[in-house]
């Protein structure tokens, strides 16, 4: 990914910066021209870790990184993180389906509140830009955690003009599919379960899903970035493969094992989309990204009925089940691209034939 002169001396707040989107985020904008980049979180237990890390591994740059204990859900603290800030890359989020479908309320104080206090306390200290991180789950939502990020859009979308208009703050959206071997994905699970020699769980072997490495991600965030608009949304062209053929290529790695199928969990789909057919019709391709227009009209609908405005959506939406779907060795050779597996594979290099 290549940092341009528009971060050059300039400071970011990433929410959330202590996961592992926001971790990977950070590790590509350290050795860049930023001159400060501020971690809100509220695991103190994680910062420390991290803190330690940057100061073992990366001593040059480690001091530019500053910690702050806060929550999105709480404005004040992220008032505070704000303060002078130029950039801010909102990744804090309750992301976890079946933890949202049982404390759908705690999703909705993160997801969706905690998405509008960062949009507050951006435009009060006139932040140049923000991009707010968002997921496949919030098109087409069917359980807690999509829907609330899916009004988190509405959020940003709804305030964006009036953002720019008063502070000049752009606000901008990016939405992923799964990111591999991040906390919580299914590709760690399947490689703890084949070191244990216990089956494969397997919910739906058709089930699609789309395969996006942590680096892929933040190009999308870098992207985003450097061509935000108001209320845009972009979105990155992913592969995607069925969980069964995932499966099997992580088994091709690490060995192989017996496959159970357990049935799907609280919330899951049968396939993913990134961009609704609704979507579509605004969006523009350019290139390796969508980035889709804001709905642009207002309240006052008569205009749009007098001009007999009829088309609504596009043929068809863009999904894991319509995109560069990746056989067993496709599967293989993307998996191989993330550090997960890699450092996993130092620890057994014998396991693995080319």
């Amino acid at each position: 990914m290549q940092i341009t002169d528009t971060f050059k001396g300039k400071i970011l707040v990433i929410t959330g910066g202590t996961g592992s989107f926001g971790s990977t985020v950070l590790k590509h904008f350290l050795q860049s021209g930023l001159s400060e980049i501020r971690i809100i979180s509220r695991d103190e237990k994680k910062q420390d870790w991290m803190r330690h890390t940057l100061q073992a591994q990366y001593p040059k740059y480690a001091n530019k990184v500053q910690f702050y204990i806060g929550d999105v859900r709480n404005l004040d603290s992220v008032r505070d993180v704000m303060y002078g800030a130029n950039f801010v890359f909102h990744a804090a989020a309750l992301k976890e389906v079946p933890s949202c479908e049982f404390f759908p309320m705690e999703a909705v104080r993160t997801n969706i509140i905690g998405t509008d206090n960062v949009i507050t306390a951006a435009v009060e200290n006139k932040v140049e830009r923000v991009v707010f991180l968002s997921t496949d789950k919030a098109a087409y939502p069917i359980n807690s955690m999509g829907m609330t990020k899916a009004v988190g859009e509405k959020v940003v979308q709804a305030r964006a003009q009036k953002a720019f208009d008063r502070s000049g703050t752009v606000l901008a959206c990016t939405r992923y599919g799964n990111v591999m071997c991040s906390r919580g994905s299914v590709i760690p699970l399947f490689i703890e379960q084949i070191k244990a020699q216990h089956p494969i769980t397997i919910t739906d072997p058709n089930m699609t899903r789309f395969l996006m490495n942590l680096d892929e991600a933040v190009d999308l965030v870098a992207f985003a970035f450097e061509h935000a608009e108001p209320g845009a949304l972009f979105i990155q062209k992913a592969d995607a493969s069925t969980i069964g053929d995932l499966a099997d290529g992580v088994m091709k790695v690490f060995g192989e094992t017996e496959k159970k199928i357990i049935g799907t969990r609280h919330g899951e789909k049968l396939f993913e989309t990134l961009m609704t057919r609704e979507e579509r019709l605004r969006a523009t391709d350019m290139g390796q990204y969508f980035r889709i227009a804001p709905d642009g009209r207002t309240l006052n609908y008569d205009k749009f009925y007098v001009e007999g405005q009829v088309t609504t959506m596009a043929d068809e939406a863009y999904t894991s089940h319509n995109t560069n779907r990746l056989d067993v060795d496709g599967v293989v050779e993307k998996i191989m691209t993330t550090d997960y597996v890699k450092e996993e594979l130092e620890r057994r290099p014998h396991i693995f034939e080319a």
